[in-house]
Formats: C-alpha cells, sequence, structure tokens
C-alpha cells in the first residue's frame, strides 16, 4: 500500500477517535508553551494527526490524495522508496517551527491538524507537475499549477499578517516552503536531475 494512503487512514482513525476526546486533543495538539516547558517535541507530529471537524479533515485527506501520490511516485523515482515518509514528517516538522518560535511564551495558543505537511506535498506537486490544473471551490476552473503556487504563497503572507480567522496561516506558508526545497535540493543532490530546468521546459510548452 502507499505510504500517502496509510498516512491518510492513519490520520483519519486518530482524528476521528479525538473528535469526541478533548483528552486526546489536548495531549496531541501543537501546544508551543507545553514543548517548551515540557519538552513535549512529540507534538510537532501529533498534531498534524488530529483535526478540529469532519470538514477540516475531509478537506486536508482529500488534499492529500490527489497530490500525494503524484509526489510520491516521482519521489520514488528520484531518491527511493521511503522517501516520502520523512519528507511529509519533516514537513509538519519544519511548518511549524515559526509557530512555536512565536507563540512559545503564549499558554493560551494552540493548533491542529496537517495543513502545513499538506502544503508541503501540494507545492512538491507543481514542482514536479507545474502545468496541471489545480481547482479550488471559489473558482469553477482550474488554475496553472504555476500560477496557483504564487498567488497561494501571496494569500498566505496576507492572511498570516492579519491573524483574525483561526487558521495557522503560517504553517503552510513554511510547509510550502519547505516542499519547494526539499524536492529542488533532493532533486539536485541525490538524483541529479535538473528540476529547474524541466519545470521551465513545461511551462514554457
Amino acid at each position: 500500500m502507499a505510504t500517502y494512503i496509510i498516512i491518510i487512514i492513519l490520520t483519519c482513525l486518530v482524528s476521528i477517535t479525538a473528535f469526541t476526546n478533548h483528552k486526546h486533543i489536548d495531549q496531541m495538539v501543537m501546544w508551543p508553551a507545553l514543548v517548551k516547558q515540557k519538552g513535549q517535541y512529540y507534538r510537532f507530529i501529533t498534531s498534524g494527526l488530529i483535526h478540529a471537524d469532519w470538514m477540516h479533515l475531509g478537506f486536508n485527506m482529500l488534499t492529500l490524495y490527489f497530490f500525494g501520490g503524484i509526489v510520491e511516485s516521482a519521489f520514488n523515482q528520484l531518491f527511493g522508496r521511503g522517501i516520502f515518509l520523512l519528507f511529509y514528517v519533516l514537513a509538519l516538522i519544519v511548518s511549524d517551527l515559526p509557530t512555536y518560535f512565536k507563540y512559545q511564551n503564549n499558554y493560551m495558543y494552540r493548533s491542529l491538524g496537517a495543513s502545513g505537511a499538506i502544503s508541503g506535498v501540494i507545492f512538491a506537486s507543481i514542482l514536479i507537475s507545474p502545468a496541471s490544473k489545480i481547482g479550488i471551490f471559489i473558482i469553477p476552473i482550474g488554475i496553472p499549477a504555476y500560477i496557483f503556487g504564487p498567488l497561494y504563497l501571496l494569500y498566505c503572507m496576507y492572511m498570516s499578517k492579519r491573524g483574525m480567522d483561526g487558521i495557522n496561516h503560517s504553517a503552510h506558508f513554511w510547509g510550502a516552503l519547505f516542499g519547494i526545497l526539499f524536492t529542488l535540493v533532493g532533486s539536485y543532490t541525490i538524483a541529479h536531475f535538473d528540476l529547474v530546468g524541466y519545470f521551465i521546459q513545461q511551462v514554457s510548452a
């Protein structure tokens, strides 16, 4: 079974179980103050296994389903099997680092969800398949991936500065950047593949 499918199944099982168990949520949520005070670094990973509600879970897992196969298949060819899991876990951690440093002294702040890692997967797929179309709910037509990417990053930056909707846009932004850097660096150092040249070729075709 593909790694991204296993991640989806595991995340769904843990999230659904936690919906009605606030104790489990408190034990797993990203809580920067407790990470600092008690060294609970596992929260960087466990917070990506729980979600606020069915819509939050469904949106993230559907997105992972649509993009995960593309990225895992490409990673298997470029880097070898098993790298996708490493990539996903690192994306969870890296995407929450800015949040941790910003809110480590704020006992009231908590966040949850796999959105940071999902952003990493989306942007890895954009590098791999830049000419593909990405659709979003408010726009009925697909947007070329290489156009969607910059627009999404600008949106995340803007919403992160506003900080009024209760969504951790910072994690989305840094997860996306991690997805780009991991894929680019890995392509050059491990696969010796000119991904930038490939990207330009695909966009120009």
